[in-house]
C-alpha cells in the first residue's frame, strides 16, 4: 500500500507542532547546504573570528543613559530650568509635543570605578565591578522614536517589518554548534514600569530560511510548545514515526529536488533531539549552590521566569553551542516614577549581569563570547510628569550601550554627547555600526553577508555605509 506523505502527516501524532513547522519550507529562498550559499556566502566565517557566540542583554523600553552611563553635571546645574530651544527646535519628540520643556537633572550620583576610572551610576554597583571589562558607548543613535519601530531597527537594521533579525543573520552565516538546541534562542523577563510587548517578528527569519529564526523559550509551562510527546506516544514510537517520515521525504526529494527539503528533514531531527536537550538545559538543580547564589537565585526561583534565571540558562546555552542568545528584560519605559522604577529594573538585572560575566570567565567562555547590553533607544534630558513622579520621554538622538568579551577593549568609554546629553556629538555610533562591529567579531563581513530577495541584495546593515567601530576592539 502506498502511503502519501500528506496522509501520514495528518494521521500521525508526531508531537512536534510549531517547533518543527516553524522551520518548514520558505519557498522563496534556497537553504544553505554544503558548499557556497546564495549570494556567494561561504560556509563558515569570511575571516578568522574573534568570538563564537553573542549574548545580547536587551533592556527593552529604553534605559535612561543619565541614570546609568552618561554623567552630565550640566543637567544638574540646570535642573528645573527651561530646556534651551537650541537643542530641541525642529527635533522629533515622542510624548512631549506642545509642552514646556524643562531640564531634569540626573537622579543618582556617579563615581569612577576600576583602574580605568569608568563613570557609572550608583544604581549599578555590580556592573561597576566590571568597569575594566566594559567598552561603554555613549554616542549611540537610531532612526525611530517609538518602541516597536525602534525595536525593529535594533533587531533587523530597518523599521520595515518582516526583515531578518540579527540573530537570524548570524545563524544563517555561521550555523550552530549545538546538536540538540536551536542556534538562536530568545527568553524574556519583566519587572519595572509599563513592560512593552515584544513581537515575535523581532527574532524572525524574514526571507532567510526558516531554520535560522529565533526560538522563544516560554515563561510558563513547557519551554517550547509541543516539543514533548503527547500522552501515549513513547520515544521509541516517535523514533519509528520520524524514520518513516524521513524515508517519505527522501522519496519526495528524489522526485522533486528542493534544497529546503533537506533542511526540513534535519529540523524534524533537531526537534526530536530537543526533547531531551531542553529539559537537561533547564534543569538548574544540577548547578552548585554557590553558582545559584551568585546570580541571586534561590530554590523557589529555579522555575518560572526572571532575568537572573535567564542569565544562568544563557551561560548553559553558551556551553552547549547556541550561537545567538537574546535575553529581553521588559520594564524600562520610565515616563513617570523614574527613581522608583530605575531601582526596580536595575535591582532585577544588575547582579545577574555581573554573575553571568564572572561565570563565563570562570568557565573559559568569556574570551570567545560577545556580550552586548542596551535597549532600543534612550531617554530625554527633559522631564515628563511632575515633581517626584517625573520621568523621561523616548529619545533617539543619543543613548548608551556597552560591549564586553572577546575582541572588545575593556575599560574604555567611547563617544560623547553634548553638555545636556541631547545629541551624540563625538564619534556617533549608529545601530548599523553596532551590527557591523558585531558581525566583524564573529568573522563575518557585513558587506558580503547578503541575500537576494525581491530583486534586491539585502544585508543587516542596510544600504547606507556602516562602519566597524575599530576603536573599541582589542
Amino acid at each position: 500500500m502506498t502511503l502519501l506523505r500528506r496522509t501520514f502527516l495528518s494521521q500521525t501524532a508526531l508531537g512536534l507542532g510549531s517547533v518543527a513547522l516553524s522551520t518548514l519550507l520558505d519557498r522563496d529562498t534556497p537553504v544553505r547546504a554544503a558548499g557556497p550559499a546564495p549570494g556567494g556566502l561561504p560556509v563558515g566565517p569570511h575571516f578568522p573570528p574573534r568570538v563564537k557566540r553573542v549574548i545580547f542583554l536587551y533592556m527593552s523600553g529604553g534605559p535612561s543613559q543619565f541614570e546609568t552611563f552618561d554623567h552630565k553635571p550640566k543637567l544638574n546645574e540646570l535642573d528645573g530650568q527651561p530646556m534651551p530651544e537650541s537643542y530641541t527646535k525642529g527635533q522629533p519628540i515622542a510624548q512631549l509635543q506642545g509642552q514646556q520643556l524643562k531640564v531634569l537633572g540626573g537622579q543618582f550620583p556617579f563615581a569612577r570605578h576600576g583602574q580605568s576610572g569608568q563613570e557609572i551610576a550608583s544604581l549599578l554597583p555590580w556592573t561597576s565591578k566590571l568597569a575594566d571589562d566594559l567598552a561603554i558607548i555613549r554616542s549611540m543613535h537610531t532612526d525611530q522614536i517609538n518602541h516597536d519601530p525602534a525595536h525593529t531597527v535594533m533587531n533587523t537594521g530597518t523599521s520595515i517589518s518582516g526583515r531578518p533579525s540579527m540573530g537570524a543573520w548570524v545563524t544563517y552565516g555561521l550555523g550552530s554548534e549545538s546538536s540538540d538546541l536551536p542556534g538562536f534562542v530568545v527568553m524574556t523577563s519583566e519587572g519595572g514600569r509599563n513592560p512593552q510587548p515584544i513581537s515575535s517578528r523581532q527574532w524572525g527569519a524574514g526571507f532567510l530560511p526558516g531554520r535560522v529564526q529565533g526560538v522563544q523559550f516560554q515563561q510558563q509551562g513547557e519551554a517550547v510548545h509541543y516539543a514533548q510527546n503527547p500522552p501515549g506516544l513513547s520515544m521509541a514510537q516517535q523514533r519509528r514515526a520520524l524514520d518513516t517520515l524521513r524515508r517519505l521525504n527522501a522519496e519526495q526529494l528524489q522526485r522533486s529536488p528542493h534544497p529546503e527539503l533537506e533542511t526540513r528533514i534535519d529540523q524534524y531531527e533537531l526537534a526530536f533531539r530537543m526533547q531531551t536537550g531542553i529539559p537537561e538545559l533547564l534543569d538548574l538543580a544540577q548547578e552548585p549552590r554557590h553558582v545559584l547564589e551568585s546570580y541571586g537565585l534561590d530554590e523557589g526561583q529555579l522555575r518560572g521566569s526572571s532575568f537572573a534565571r535567564n542569565c544562568l540558562i544563557a551561560r548553559r546555552m553558551a556551553e552547549r553551542g547556541v550561537r545567538f542568545i537574546q535575553l529581553y528584560h521588559r520594564g524600562w519605559d520610565h515616563h513617570g516614577d523614574l527613581v522608583k522604577y530605575m531601582h526596580t529594573t536595575c535591582g532585577l538585572t544588575d547582579r545577574p549581569t555581573y554573575a553571568l560575566i564572572q561565570d563565563l570567565k570562570q568557565r573559559g567562555l568569556f574570551d570567545d563570547t560577545l556580550i552586548i547590553w542596551g535597549g532600543e533607544f534612550g531617554r530625554t534630558p527633559m522631564f515628563q510628569g511632575k515633581g517626584a513622579e517625573a520621568g523621561r520621554d523616548h529619545h533617539m538622538r543619543s543613548f548608551s550601550m556597552w560591549l564586553a568579551g572577546g575582541g572588545v577593549k575593556g575599560g574604555i568609554t567611547y563617544g560623547a554627547t553634548d553638555d545636556l546629553g541631547y545629541h551624540a556629538v563625538e564619534n556617533p555610533v549608529h545601530v548599523h555600526d553596532l551590527h557591523a562591529t558585531m558581525l566583524h567579531l564573529l568573522g563575518l563581513d557585513h558587506n558580503r553577508l547578503t541575500v537576494r530577495a525581491q530583486g534586491l541584495d539585502f544585508r543587516l546593515t542596510g544600504v547606507e555605509p556602516a562602519r566597524i567601530v575599530h576603536e573599541i576592539l582589542a
